[in-house]
């Protein structure tokens, strides 16, 4: 019998393990400068709310205290749902803090991540975040001695074989992720309801251009290029491009703007319009084309042949200076998009670096020129 769907706003939000790893920092920190176990740990997250999470273990070995927590994804049970976070902390004479990945945490061998080859695959957000509450409590406790921080998943590695970990040259294990530290309910049918009611409230507003983005992050650099446009203006379409494509045309918006970056964006350009990283994988002769088109020389369509990711391709484009690719890129995106709708829309696409760098721009494209088009 099949199981009746959660009504969206019944489905229970998890946290990410970056929120998990950060409590388990505070946790194991505070009872090693109080000397009392910790049962809880409360952090702030960056999507600007508390939560509270609960030690499963909290041990005082020789000179560090270890604690953990199990990750509870809510009701979207991704790999990491039920992982065992550890967080094992010390007091070290080096001053600073010193954090690292231990066992099941994987390490970066490849370029084009946001975190540098060589280190544990610790995230930017995650480690600002683990950082910060490590910082407040050396203030707290007016320590001056050096804290080292280290993040271990038991299972990581076991883990990592059902994620594109090893694809990417993360080794050892798992990543800690999460830029918001919760995790949204991934629920297919309740996503697309959710994106067809932010379109239905935006024609309500008013609004007859919208601004369509693949997460949190796009939607930031959206609102700051597009500062005249009302909030109910901005969706976040998450990997539903061309569902969220229709529904705008359906509901009659005249005028959509694409803002995302280099992963996903390379695959809308060459006619993907479900852009989860299982979807479909990035099709890197498609790139060496694109990267042919704006100049680039036999060596450096070799090199991005190569590369790990579209993220690493668009830095062999700007250290090569060759902004071209970027402009091809995201016109492929509109004449995809359009193609993929059948036309009714103008449409636009802007580039984004990780960093929030404006890579390329294409506007107000409304028909598709087929002799102007590399299909790939």
């Amino acid at each position: 019998m099949e199981k009746p769907k959660k009504d969206p706003k019944e489905m229970r939000h998890g946290y990410t393990t970056g929120a998990c790893a950060t409590a388990a920092t505070k946790a194991a920190l505070t009872a090693l400068l109080t000397k009392e176990e910790q049962e809880t740990a409360t952090i702030h997250l960056p999507v600007g709310k508390d939560a509270t999470f609960t030690m499963d273990v909290c041990v005082f070995e020789q000179e560090s205290v270890r604690c953990e927590t199990i990750k509870d994804a809510g009701d979207d049970p991704d790999a990491t749902h039920k992982a065992r976070i550890v967080s094992t902390v010390r007091l070290v004479e080096k001053p600073g803090i010193h954090l690292d990945g231990g066992v099941g945490v994987g390490r970066v061998t490849k370029p084009g991540l946001p975190v540098d080859v060589g280190l544990a695959a610790i995230n930017p957000v995650p480690r600002k975040m683990i950082i910060g509450v490590v910082e407040e409590l050396i203030q707290e406790f007016s320590i001056t001695c050096g804290v080292e921080v280290i993040i271990s998943v038991p299972d990581g590695e076991e883990i990592a074989k059902k994620t594109l970990n090893g694809r990417l040259g993360i080794v050892g294990g798992i990543s800690i992720l999460g830029t918001r530290g919760t995790v949204v309910p991934f629920s297919t049918s309740a996503y697309m309801a959710s994106i067809v009611q932010a379109i239905s409230v935006a024609k309500s507003a008013g609004c007859k251009h919208v601004v369509i983005t693949t997460g949190g992050r796009s939607e930031k650099y959206g609102m700051a290029e597009y500062p005249d446009l009302p909030e109910e203006a901005f969706i976040e379409m998450g990997d539903f491009v061309g569902f969220t494509l229709k529904h705008c045309k359906r509901l009659g918006i005249e005028r959509v703007s694409l803002v995302g970056m280099m992963g996903k964006f390379s695959k809308v350009a060459q006619g993907v319009m479900m852009v989860h990283s299982k979807s479909a994988p990035i099709n890197f002769e498609f790139l060496a084309q694109l990267a042919k088109a704006a100049g680039a020389d036999e060596a450096t369509l070799a090199e991005v042949l190569e590369a790990n990711t579209a993220s690493h391709v668009g830095d062999m484009m700007l250290e090569r200076g060759l902004h071209d690719f970027f402009y091809q890129m995201c016109k492929c995106c509109c004449y995809a998009s359009l193609d993929h709708i059948r036309g009714g829309l103008t449409l636009s696409t802007s580039l984004y670096s990780m960093k929030g760098e404006l890579l390329g721009r294409a506007e107000n494209i409304a028909t598709v020129n087929e002799d102007d088009w590399y299909r790939g």
